[in-house]
Parts: structure tokens; sequence; C-alpha cells
């Protein structure tokens, strides 16, 4: 029986650990996530352009999240689980043919309703970081070291994705300029399709195939239970609280998950494993994600209508340019790829569970500094390298935490559940956030500019929630999402 001493040093990374042979398939998947970072990155500039192209008023670019949203609820389940039982590697290839078909159908949309679904369709992407962190896993087991080299090749995949959205939002605002709006969205297609070969011929499969019998009755009812979730709650920032049609989807979608629960405890081989949320080691971090969610997916536009609210006329916001928010979001994102390099290099002098709980630390303070300090660009500035440094170490610690933790022949399906869990979050973080936004703290409606009781909400949601998953990952055992201890004889 080991010693707690013993203990604690098994559960920092040693430095000595190298991918070996898997530095090929980590070098290639790299690619993959500098594709989508691509994806993620490429759009944002143009989206404007895409609603005067298509003659819509600019409110109706929210169903393109929407849409997207509504797909992952159904593809991240289903391709996790796919992936465990068939093949991480051909799954990854089955979701980006499925984008890559997309990405090609959007210029080639004629009106704005075959766009959506184009670009909803393109929401096949959103399974691949849980693949690629599961293909890794399975792959580094016969190292020895199985969860330390999947949080080193996270940390390269994040810091990839982070710098594919900087280059991919700067291209496209340069290039609008030049290139007329249908034939520029052939790039990120193309970009997807050399994707497509780039893994077919340089990845190879996970070593672990578990096979078994799909669940497809467990499928239809969390993908009834999470469209209906994610719909009422889209419908809520739409049509606002007043609409009864909203509470009615989301009573709906929540009254799904009780069926869906009781048919999977009943199954031998799930869909979802419910019962990996009881588990010691994975409950905080599906907790953690759907805590983490709130700030990454839900604050980031609001963030930026602050930045360009004029504080001569509304007594605040920071009155800055495009430009200048733009240099902001860059920063921002520049420190999640450096907060997610700087992973595995933390994790080797503390143990992965005080990395995470570090991290969600970071990202609480950087929030809840904007409550005293937001008068100043430097101050918002500050407050959001604190956020981000925070944020891109949990993006790539939480599905490799997964990953560690997980049964055997569950890594795919628990490393999804990180994603689909984060995209709740940032659904009802969404909701909420448009609706405070939209009116002032005495009720009534804001103007144009949303509301300073609004921002103060946000600040103190994201703060907050934060702070509640760092204390969550206090319950994770110790020595959770590390290495097991090498034995006396150096086995």
């Amino acid at each position: 029986m080991s010693t707690p001493r013993t203990d604690q040093r098994a559960a920092e990374d040693p430095p000595g650990v190298r991918f070996g042979p898997l530095g090929a398939v980590v070098g290639f998947l790299v690619f993959v996530e500098l594709t989508s970072g691509v994806i993620q990155g490429f759009y944002t500039p143009l989206l404007t352009d895409i609603a005067r192209h298509f003659g819509v008023p600019d409110a109706d670019v929210n169903w393109l999240e929407g849409g997207q949203a509504m797909v992952a609820a159904i593809v991240i389940p289903a391709l996790a689980k796919l992936g465990d039982m068939v093949g991480h590697r051909r799954m990854l290839l089955v979701s980006t043919a499925a984008t890559a078909v997309a990405s090609a159908a959007m210029p080639l949309s004629g009106n704005f309703w075959l766009f959506l679904v184009a670009w909803s369709l393109q929401g096949f992407y959103v399974v691949w970081l849980p693949l690629e962190t599961a293909l890794i896993f399975s792959r580094a087991r016969a190292t020895g070291h199985p969860a330390a080299l999947t949080r080193r090749a996270a940390g390269l995949l994040v810091g990839a994705l982070e710098a594919g959205v900087i280059v991919a939002a700067l291209a496209a605002g340069q290039l609008i300029d030049v290139v007329p709006l249908p034939q520029i969205l052939w790039i990120p297609a193309v970009a997807v399709a050399a994707c497509f070969f780039v893994i077919l011929f340089g990845v190879k499969e996970s070593p672990e195939l578990h096979g078994g019998h799909f669940d497809t009755v467990g499928l239809l009812l969390v993908a009834l239970a999470l469209l209906g979730l994610t719909g009422g709650l889209f419908l809520l920032r739409v049509n606002g609280p007043g609409s009864p049609l909203v509470w009615l989807t989301l009573v709906l979608g929540l009254a799904l998950f009780l069926p869906f629960v009781r048919w999977e405890l009943r199954q031998a081989d799930p869909v979802i494993d419910v019962r990996m949320f009881s588990r010691p080691a994975l409950w905080p971090v599906f907790l953690t994600a759907g805590l983490f969610g709130v700030s990454v997916l839900g604050a980031q536009a609001p963030l930026s209508t602050f930045a360009r609210t004029d504080p001569v006329e509304h007594g605040y916001g920071l009155g800055a340019t495009s430009g200048q928010t733009s240099i902001l979001i860059g920063v921002y994102v520049l420190t999640l790829a450096i907060g997610a390099l700087l992973l595995p290099v933390v994790t080797r002098f503390v143990t992965p569970r005080w990395a995470l709980v570090g991290a969600s630390l970071m990202v609480a303070a950087g929030y809840l500094l904007f409550l005293p300090f937001h008068a100043t660009y430097a101050q918002t500035l500050t407050n959001m390298v604190v956020a981000g440094l925070g944020s891109g170490a949990l993006v790539a610690a939480l599905p490799a935490a997964a990953a560690s933790a997980a049964p055997h022949g569950q890594t795919g399906v628990a490393t999804g559940l990180t994603n689909s869990v984060k995209t709740v979050g940032g659904a009802i973080a969404s909701a909420v956030f448009g609706i405070a936004l939209a009116t002032h703290a005495d009720g009534s409606a804001a103007g144009t500019a949303g509301s300073f009781s609004g921002y103060v909400t946000v600040w103190t949601v994201c703060g907050l929630t934060a702070l509640a998953a760092a204390i969550a990952l206090l319950f994770v055992p110790r020595t959770a999402f590390s290495d097991p201890a090498p034995t006396a004889s150096g086995g």
C-alpha cells in the first residue's frame, strides 16, 4: 500500500514523460484543432455581412447559434458512444465528412434558411475534441502514463484551436473587403476537406474497440430532452420570459430526462452511463464543465458589447472602437491558448486536482475583478487576461480529467459529456444574460445598449459559478486524474 507521500509524487506529472510514437498522432490532431479554430473564428467577423447578403435583420443571426446547439445535442452523445464502440478515429472521419459537406453547402445556399440548415449541420465539429482526447488516452495506455500524456496533448490541441481562431478571425476581417461573400466561405470548406484526409492518412485507430449494442432508444430520449431544453432556452432569449411556448418547451425538455434516466439504468450498455454522475472523481468534473460553460460560452458577447458601449452617453462602458474591441478579444483568445499550454507545466508541480481548482479560481477572480475595476480599457484587459488563463487551462483539463477518471470502455462518453454539459451551461447563461441586459435593475426595459445592472449580473454570475466549481473540485479524491504510482519493484 503506497504512503501518502508516494501518492503525492505519483499525482504530479513526471517531466521525463515523452510522446514517443504517439507524437505523430498528436501532430496530425493539432491540424484538426487548427481547423476547428478556423470554423469557430472565421465566420464571427462576417455575421453582419451574412445578414446583409441574405437580406435578413441582425436578430435572425441568433438562429445560427441555436441551430448548432441543437445539432450538438444529438451529435455529441451519439458519436462519443459510437467512438467507444467502433473507433474514435472512425467517428472523427464521419463527423469531419459531415462538417465538410455542410461547410461546402454554405456558399451554395440560395437563401438564409438553407444557409441555416448547412450552418447547423456544420456543428458536427463539436465532437472533435472529445473524440481526440479519448483516442489519445486509449493509445497512451500502453505507455503507463496515459493521464499525463493526455493532459500534455490536450494543452497542445487547445493551443492550436485558439491559434486557429485568432488567425481565421483576422484573415476573414481582411479578406471580406476584397473577396465577395459567397466565395470567401469556401475557405473553411477547403480547410475541413483537407482535415478529412489528414485524419484518414495520418491518424491510427484506438487500439481498444469495445463493440456492443447501440442504445438507440436512449439516444432518442436524451436527444429529445436536450433539444427541448436548449430549444426552450433559445426561445427564452428570443421571445422573452412572457411567452408560454418558452416555458412549455423547457418543462417538456426537463421532464424527458426522467424517462431517459430510468431507461439508461436498466440497460447493460447504455448510450450514457448515468451512474458516472455519481462517481466521486467524475461528478465534480461534469458540474465544473456546466458551471464553466456559463462564462466561456455565455459571457463573451456581453464583454464585447460592454467594450463598445459609450460611457459619455450611458455612464458606463469603454467606448472602444471595433479595432480596439477586436484587440481585446484577440488578447483573451491568446491567453486561452497560453493557459492550455501551461497546464502540463503546472501539473509537474501540483496534482491535477489542484491545477483544476487553481484554474477555476483564476476564472472567478477575473470576473469578480470586473465589479470594482471596469472603468478603463487597461482594467478590462487585465481582468480578461486573468480569466482567460484559467479558462484555457479548464478547456484542456476537463476532457483530459474525464478521460482519466472514466470507467473502462466509456472514455469517449465521459469526454463527450464535458462538452454536452458545458454547452447546456452556456445556453442557460446566454438566455439569462440576454434578459438581464435587456432590463434595468428597477425592471424597466433597457434601450439599445445593455443595462449596467445586466453587466453586473453577468460578472457576478460568472465569478460565483467559477468559485462554486473550485469548491466542487475539492471533493475530488486527492490523486484523481493521475497515473498510478509505480510499484516498489519499478513496475
